[in-house]
């Protein structure tokens, strides 16, 4: 706790069983004066302690036994989503986003193309907002799949949610959806919007 509050660290990996106090109370003091993402280790599998540990501000919780593989994957996600919106914070938030013929507005969650609305769900809203704000950036399934769908769908790893989201999405704002104009495929990467 002393060293959360003399230093800003990226993540902090926190275990629940501690000696002195456990891993929850040591969470409460840290969430008083910092957001710093706190992923929970615990041996324990239990649901209540999972959901305590979410509920007192935890980002994320792993299971013992784990692979250490997966827990450097967690940190990753946590640490790119927390860039992306420290990005965010920084920048002035463009409202409404002009590319070509496709207009966006960010606040009225509405899309244009030619002038004409096009009527998106939510999820396919999200997932245009973040390839239109990061023009020609190349985002994986993965990434996707972390930043629009969040660490439950990330679990489940079913990244053919992203394609047929992105086919959805093609359907309905490009003049013709085997030859894109904005959402692009980048073979064996991902996915990006061209900014002409």
């Amino acid at each position: 706790m002393s060293k959360a509050k003399e230093k800003e660290y990226d993540v902090i990996l926190l275990d629940v069983m501690l000696p002195k106090a456990d891993g929850f109370e040591v969470l409460q003091t840290v969430r008083e004066f910092s957001e710093v993402p706190v992923i929970m280790l615990t041996a324990k599998g239990n649901d209540m302690d999972k959901i305590l540990g979410l509920e007192y501000g935890a980002d994320d919780y792993i299971t013992k036994p784990f692979n250490i593989l997966e827990v450097k994957a967690r940190i990753k996600a946590i640490l790119r989503r927390n860039s992306m919106r420290n990005r965010k914070s920084e920048e002035p938030k463009k409202q409404v986003i002009v590319a070509g013929t496709l207009k966006l507005d960010r606040d009225g969650r509405r899309v244009f193309v030619n002038e004409k609305e096009i009527n998106l769900t939510a999820k396919e809203f999200d997932l245009l907002e973040l390839l239109v704000c990061n023009p020609n950036k190349v985002y994986s399934r993965e990434a996707l799949l972390a930043y629009v769908w969040g660490n439950k769908a990330m679990d489940s790893g079913d990244v053919r949610t992203v394609d047929v989201h992105v086919r959805r999405l093609r359907e309905k704002i490009e003049p013709s959806p085997s030859a894109p104009q904005f959402v692009h495929t980048k073979w064996g990467v991902g996915y990006y919007f061209a900014a002409k």
